[in-house]
C-alpha cells in the first residue's frame, strides 16, 4: 500500500497521502513478529531446557516476543517513555493483574492440596511475557508508515491462513486438518484462526467505515472478505459473541462521526451476518447435540459415547463455578483448576448433575481439560479479586479507546480499531481458558497496546 486512511494522516476525508519512503526499525520489527505470533506452536521450532527440575519449553514465538520487547526498550532508552503516557491506566491495571497471578502461584502452597507451583510459575511467566506486547506497540509505532506496515502484514497473513483453511475444508489433509467440510485450524488452531480472522475483519471494517480511498480501500476489502471467510472456516461460535457487538459499535461510532457511507456500513454488517450464519451452518451438528443435551431433542446412543463440544463446555463451566464457590475471594490458585486435587472433589457432583454425558467428557487426572472459559477460570483460579482486576484491565483499554474514537481524526481511527479488537477478544475468550502463549493472547495484548497508541504528529 502506498497511502493511508485520513485517520492516520490528518488529511481531509478521501484524500491520499503518500507514505514516507523510509520505515522505522521498530515498525519493521513489530510487523515481522506478526506471522510468528499467529502461528500454532506445533509449527514452531522449540527448545526444552530444565530449570530447577522443571522442563521449560522455549518456542520461537517466545524469542520473537522478547526481541520485540528489547527493541521497544532500546527505543524507549533513546527517545524516552512519552508514548506510554496515554496508556497509564492499562499499565497500572495490567501490572496489578499480573502481580495477582504471580501471588496465585504461591498461596495454594498454604493448603494441603497438591499444587505443581513450579510448572505453573513457568506458564505464569509466559503469560506475563506476552503482556510485553502492549507497551511495545506505542513505543515501536512512531511513524504513520509503521502502522500501515503492521496492519498490512496482519492482513496478508490472514489471507494466507484463509487460503490454507479453504484447502483443508476442501479435503486436503494438511497441517492437522479436521476433515472435509468441517471447521478447520489452518496453521493457527481453530479458536486462534477465528481470532486472526476477527483482526482482519476489524482492519477491513474500520478502514472502510473511515471512508479510505485508493489502494488502502482495496486492501480493506481484501481484509474484510478474507477475514469473513476465515472466520466461517474457523467455526467459532464464541467469536460471534465478540464479533457482532464489535462491528455494531464501530459502525455506530463511524456513523455518529459522519465518516461512514451507506456502502461501508452495509459491508461491515454483511460481513458479520455472513460470518455468523456461516459459523452456525458449519456447526449445525454440534448445535443438534447440544439441543439433545438440554432435552430439546432426543439423544442417540452414538452421541452418548462421545465428547460433544457444547455439552462438555457446560460441564467444565459447572465444575469451574463449583471450584470458585469453594474459593470465592482469592481462588484456588493460578491454573489450579487443572489440578486433579482441585477439580477431582467436584466430579461426584458433576456426575450427578450431568448423568447422561459420556464418561470421557469428564475431566480426569489423565485428561484435565481445564475450564475453557476465561471468565469462569479467572473466578475459579484467581477468585473475585482476580476477576475484578481482569474487568478493570479490559475497562482500562476499552474506555479510552472509545473516547479516542470520538476524538481528533489523527487518533480516532486507532481508537476505533482498538475498540473493535478488544470487544471481539471479549467474546473469543469465552471459549478459551487462561493458557499462556496463544495467538489470542497476542491479539489481546496488541489490542491493549493499540488502545494506548497516539499519532499526534499525523496532524502536522
Amino acid at each position: 500500500m502506498r497511502s493511508l486512511p485520513a485517520a492516520l494522516t490528518g488529511a481531509p476525508r478521501g484524500r491520499l497521502v503518500a507514505l514516507p519512503a523510509e520505515l522505522s526499525s521498530g515498525g519493521v520489527v513489530l510487523a515481522a513478529a506478526m506471522p510468528i505470533l499467529f502461528l500454532h506452536v506445533d509449527y514452531q521450532p522449540s527448545l526444552v531446557v530444565t530449570v530447577g527440575g522443571t522442563a521449560v519449553t522455549v518456542k520461537l514465538s517466545d524469542v520473537v516476543v522478547l526481541v520485540v520487547a528489547l527493541t521497544a526498550a532500546a527505543l524507549a532508552h533513546r527517545r524516552g517513555l512519552g508514548p506510554l503516557r496515554p496508556g497509564i491506566p492499562v499499565w497500572i491495571t495490567g501490572f496489578l493483574f499480573l502481580a495477582w497471578i504471580a501471588a496465585a502461584t504461591f498461596y495454594p502452597l498454604l493448603s494441603a492440596a497438591s499444587y505443581a507451583w513450579k510448572t505453573h510459575l513457568v506458564t505464569g511467566g509466559e503469560f506475563a511475557e506476552y503482556a510485553l506486547l502492549a507497551p511495545a506497540v506505542p513505543l515501536l509505532i512512531r511513524r504513520r508508515a509503521d502502522g500501515v506496515l503492521v496492519l498490512g502484514t496482519l492482513t496478508a497473513w490472514a489471507v494466507l491462513a484463509t487460503i490454507v483453511g479453504l484447502v483443508q475444508w476442501a479435503g486436503w489433509n494438511i497441517l492437522h486438518s479436521w476433515g472435509q467440510g468441517r471447521r478447520q485450524p489452518s496453521f493457527v488452531g481453530v479458536e486462534d484462526f477465528a481470532a486472526l480472522s476477527a483482526m482482519a475483519i476489524g482492519i477491513g471494517a474500520v478502514t472502510l467505515l473511515w471512508n479510505a480511498q485508493g489502494p488502502v480501500r482495496r486492501g480493506a476489502w481484501i481484509a474484510l472478505v478474507a477475514g469473513t471467510v476465515g472466520f466461517v472456516l474457523a467455526g467459532s461460535t464464541a467469536g460471534i459473541i465478540g464479533l457482532a457487538p464489535a462491528a455494531l459499535i464501530v459502525a455506530a461510532v463511524a456513523v455518529r462521526r459522519g465518516r461512514a457511507t451507506r456502502m461501508s456500513v452495509a459491508a461491515c454488517l454483511a460481513a458479520v451476518l455472513l460470518g455468523s450464519v456461516g459459523v452456525v451452518a458449519l456447526r449445525a451438528g454440534d448445535f443438534g447435540h447440544f439441543f439433545r443435551f438440554i432435552g430439546a431433542r432426543h439423544d442417540n446412543a452414538a452421541a452418548a459415547k462421545n465428547i460433544q463440544t457444547y455439552s462438555q463446555r457446560t460441564l467444565l463451566a459447572y465444575i469451574g463455578v463449583r471450584i470458585w464457590l469453594h474459593h470465592p475471594v482469592v481462588g484456588a490458585g493460578w491454573q489450579a483448576s487443572n489440578e486433579f486435587s482441585v477439580f477431582g472433589r467436584e466430579l461426584p457432583a458433576a456426575h450427578r448433575r450431568f448423568p447422561h454425558l459420556a464418561p470421557i467428557a469428564f475431566p480426569s487426572a489423565q485428561h484435565p481439560y481445564g475450564v475453557q472459559d476465561l471468565y469462569v477460570e479467572t473466578l475459579a483460579d484467581l477468585g473475585i479479586v482476580g476477576f475484578t482486576l481482569l474487568a478493570g484491565l479490559f475497562g482500562a483499554g476499552i474506555w479510552p479507546a472509545a473516547k479516542t474514537a470520538f476524538g481528533a481524526a489523527p487518533d480516532a481511527f486507532i481508537g476505533l480499531l482498538a475498540l473493535f479488537w478488544l470487544v471481539a477478544a471479549l467474546g473469543l475468550w469465552t471459549a478459551t481458558g487462561l493458557i499462556a502463549g496463544l495467538p489470542l493472547d497476542a491479539l489481546t495484548w496488541l489490542a491493549f497496546g493499540v488502545s494506548s497508541l497516539r499519532l499526534r504528529e499525523a496532524a502536522a
